[in-house]
Parts: C-alpha cells; structure tokens; sequence
C-alpha cells in the first residue's frame, strides 16, 4: 500500500524511497515486530479467556509428560499473532500489483486456516485430537496442487531443478514440478510443525531461516546480483523480500513471547502456516535445496521421526529415546532450554552456511 507513495516523489524526493525494496522491508520487519509486540498481550489475554488449551499429553510419550505438566494452563493457536503481523505489515509495505505477494498471503492465510481448525477442535474436545491426519494433509495437498498448477502453466517461470554449488539446473521437472511443489509445501509445513515442541525452539529456527532467505531471495529478484552469483534469476521475486522480512520480523515478536518459559504456544495455526510459507518461497525462488540446508533444524526433525517410525516397523528397534529428536535429549535429561538454545545455533550456522552457496559455483 506505501508503496504506491512512491507517485509522490516529484513533491518530495522523500517519497522515492518507498520505491526501494530494501527500504520497504526494513519497514516491514519493524512493523510486523511492533505490531506481535503490541497485539501480543491482548492475544495471549483473548486466548486465556476462551480457554485455548489443549491436553499436552500424548498416548506412548508418557516419559515426558513430566516436562508438560507446568505447561497445561498456557494457551495455544497463539499462530494467529504471527500470521497477523505478517499479513498486515505485507499489506501494507508491499507491492500489491505483484503476483508473487497475493500467492504468499494466500499459502499463509490457506495453511494457517488448516492449523486453526485442528487447534480449535482440539480445544473443544480438550484432548490432542484436532483434525484427522488425512484431513489435514488433504488441506496442505490442495494448496500445493493449486500452487504447483499454477506454476507449471505459466510458460515464464522455470520448471528446472538447481541445487547448490552448481550454475545450472540438473534436470527439467516437466509435469513433475506440480508433485514437487506439492512435497516442499507439504514437506516443510509438516517439519516445522514437528520441531514445535519446545519453548521458542521452532520459531527461533524459523527467525534465522526466514533472515537468511530475506538475503537470498533479495538476490535472486535483483538481476545484477543474480547474474554476478550466478545463481537463477526470477524477475517478480524481489518483492518476496518484503513478505521474508515481514517473517522475520513476526517471528522475533512472537519469540518474545514464547520463550522460555511460553506465555503462548503457536500451536498448528503457526507452524502449518510458518512452513508452508517457507516452502513456498523456496518454490517461488528455485531455493527449494538451500532450504534444505537453512531448515535444517527442520530437515533433522523430521528426519528422526521417519527414521525412527522405519526402523521400529524393520527390525523391531529404535533408533533414538524418542522422536522427534528434541524429545531425545529431553530424555537424555538435557534442561530444556539448553535444548533450545544450541539448536538456535546450529539453526544459525546453518544460515551461514546457506547464504555461503551463493557465491561458491
């Protein structure tokens, strides 16, 4: 919406800064901060009042149940508070004619919508059942399905597969984009939603994700910088930088609140909505592998528990204490925000080490 003020310029020069990406994101990471700061204690208060808890208690987990029980009072779909911040600061510091922007509302809005009905259902019937696994992987598939058939008709945007280290993409998709669109949204809005288990732990992760690919994505819309990293340039992505900072900015004002010791837990609201946004920049930006290395955290979360869930049904064994593998340390009697706390920095040198492949070709 600012952005249009940039019309104004032959009034003040002032105004031509709303022209700039750069400047319009910055502004939308403080807003979108600001906005979690100032909304956060009428939410948590709005949720204490509908009794938006669930029972944190899980069938065969009852060795941690111990480390939950001081939780049972602290609300949950505090979700809401970040896809808020997010959307409003969008809104209004992003560049509306962009198709690009009005894709990564609707993904958040879509996945965070699928989360709010399993958090709702799970605070009415005051258990951990919320919406049905199918159900709720029907939900994250159709978004997909809708973004990847939207993708794959566009003759003008690349259907190539990159990864990093290398110039140029290792194989053309074809129709198997629509799939592939389809596992990275699905994928990484499952993993995110995996990781949340922990005081801060998921949305502390996704604030260094999220800053990382502001940087990244700023260079993949930007052609100059594009070509000199040699990296896919994708003109309409640069406005996703104001969308990135919005992220991050939201995810450093929720984490004020949840962490340790949480005032609000995000619940499915915000991790579904969290990943699904990731996935889908990474989709947008032909980053889906450095989101890979950026996620992490995420990557391994999941990981555990589908390697842990294989090797139980194969040999009868487990692999770990528990999954997913912040539960294994919890079980190993690592406090949990030391937990926490060293998982945020391998998070971080995982976005160093992201935001290195650019140049390394």
């Amino acid at each position: 919406m600012l952005y249009f003020l940039h019309h104004l310029s032959d009034h003040s020069i002032v105004f031509n800064l709303f022209r700039y990406i750069t400047f319009r994101s910055a502004g939308a990471s403080v807003t979108a901060f600001l906005l979690s700061l100032w909304l956060g204690p009428r939410c948590i208060a709005w949720l204490k009042e509908l009794r938006a808890v669930t029972n944190q208690e899980r069938a065969y987990a009852e060795t941690i149940h111990e480390h939950f029980r001081h939780k049972k009072d602290v609300p949950m779909m505090g979700g809401i508070l970040v896809v808020a911040g997010v959307v409003v600061s969008t809104l209004l510091w992003g560049n509306l004619t962009n198709r690009f922007v009005w894709m990564m509302i609707v993904v958040m809005l879509w996945f965070g919508f699928v989360g709010f009905l399993d958090d709702w259902l799970k605070m009415r019937s005051k258990s951990s059942d919320g919406l049905s696994s199918i159900t709720k992987f029907l939900g994250q598939v159709l978004m997909g399905l809708a973004i990847g058939i939207y993708l794959y008709c566009d003759p003008t945007f690349d259907k190539w597969l990159y990864v990093p280290l290398l110039k140029k993409g290792i194989v053309y998709l074809g129709i198997f984009f629509i799939p592939f669109v389809i596992l990275v949204l699905t994928g990484t809005s499952n993993a995110l939603n995996l990781t949340d288990g922990l005081d801060g732990l998921a949305i502390g992760c996704t604030l260094f994700t999220t800053t990382a690919f502001t940087l990244i994505v700023y260079a993949t819309g930007h052609y100059g910088f594009a070509s000199y990293l040699a990296i896919p340039y994708v003109p309409e992505a640069g406005e996703i930088t104001v969308f990135c900072a919005a992220l991050a900015g939201a995810s450093a004002g929720f984490l004020w609140f949840n962490s340790y010791p949480a005032e609000v837990f995000m619940g499915d609201t915000g991790s579904l909505s969290l990943g699904g946004a990731l996935g889908a920049i990474a989709v947008l930006t032909k980053k889906e592998f450095v989101l890979v290395i950026v996620g992490g955290i995420f990557v391994w979360e999941a990981l555990s528990v589908i390697l842990q869930v294989a090797s139980f049904k194969l040999r009868g064994k487990r692999i770990f204490l528990m999954s997913p593998f912040h539960h294994h340390l919890q079980r190993k009697g690592w406090p949990e925000s030391k937990i926490t706390v060293r998982l945020w920095i391998i998070a971080f040198i995982l976005a160093i080490v992201g935001l290195s492949t650019l140049k390394v070709r």
